[in-house]
């Protein structure tokens, strides 16, 4: 572990990466070269990757001491209908199977929409169905984090209440903590303050115990959003999210793990966070 308490990264290679290596390998080399130290592999499609292919990744990864995550792919949904949900399934465990050989830690994914049914219906599928999916992982002796996002719109499943019951009722699943989305969720600028930043920091370690905030997986960018929520991820500079306060927060809170940008200058923003996270 760096010195700092949170390593820094983006979600996706970094725009600079250069065309040789290009890939994992070379954003995982990029990454190191201007300061950031962990990545989160953007596997947000498809998973398409080879045996050898997450094996150059792994060694790259650990010759450069840059901590890896995946994004798995967005069409995910633990809510999906019985003709859906074996594929949505097979989508969630492509992206373990290949994490874990790449040596990833911990899979983000989307954990779906409400289809317009109350959460506690909701939930009442999706949490055996995840059961299912960490069950075989550990079965097969992959040790990845299922981590469901917190997400950005209040139609889709992933508010904060659902991906901390999902951890507490899952061993080997802990939240992914998008503090945009969790800013622009609402649609009414509120979750801005460091008392709000505060008590969500203090419903994960009340939740899941004070160790988990220890291992945050934090996503953060700025972000646009309306009445429904969610629009598009901004630079940090040209959004209202207070950063400052929710970097308070967290010191406050002793909080440590990883930080992963999503903003559109993803690198540039990532390392404007570290930096505004080494003044505190």
């Amino acid at each position: 572990m760096s010195s700092l308490s949170f390593r820094f990264g983006t979600v996706g290679s970094p725009i600079g990466t250069p065309k040789k290596p290009g890939g994992s390998v070379g954003a995982i080399q990029f990454s190191k070269s201007i300061g950031l130290d962990t990545l989160e592999l953007g596997w947000v499609q498809s998973v398409r990757v080879s045996v050898e292919t997450c094996a150059a990744i792994r060694a790259a990864a650990e010759e450069q001491d840059v901590a890896l995550s995946v994004h798995a792919p967005y069409y995910i949904n633990l809510n999906a209908n019985d003709e859906e949900w074996p594929k949505s399934r097979q989508r969630l465990m492509d992206a373990a199977y290949y994490g874990n050989l790449a040596g990833a830690t911990d899979v983000i994914f989307h954990p779906g929409s409400y289809f317009e049914q109350p959460p506690v219906d909701v939930l009442k599928v999706a949490i055996p169905r995840l059961q299912g999916c960490l069950d075989e992982l550990r079965a097969a002796g992959n040790p990845v984090l299922l981590r469901p996002e917190t997400m950005g719109k209040s139609a889709m499943l992933g508010s904060l209440e659902d991906t901390l019951l999902m951890s507490r009722e899952i061993a080997g699943v802990m939240p992914c903590l998008d503090f945009a989305h969790l800013h622009a969720r609402p649609g009414d600028g509120s979750i801005n303050t460091y008392d709000e930043w505060s008590a969500i920091l203090g419903k994960v370690g009340k939740t899941m115990g004070d160790s988990a905030l220890q291992k945050l997986h934090i996503h953060l960018s700025g972000i646009e959003y309306g009445p429904k929520g969610e629009k598009n991820h901004l630079p940090v500079a040209e959004s209202d999210l207070n950063m400052n306060d929710l970097f308070r927060a967290m010191k406050a809170y002793h909080a440590a793990g990883r930080i992963l940008c999503e903003s559109p200058i993803m690198e540039e923003d990532a390392l404007l966070m570290k930096k505004t996270w080494q003044e505190m």
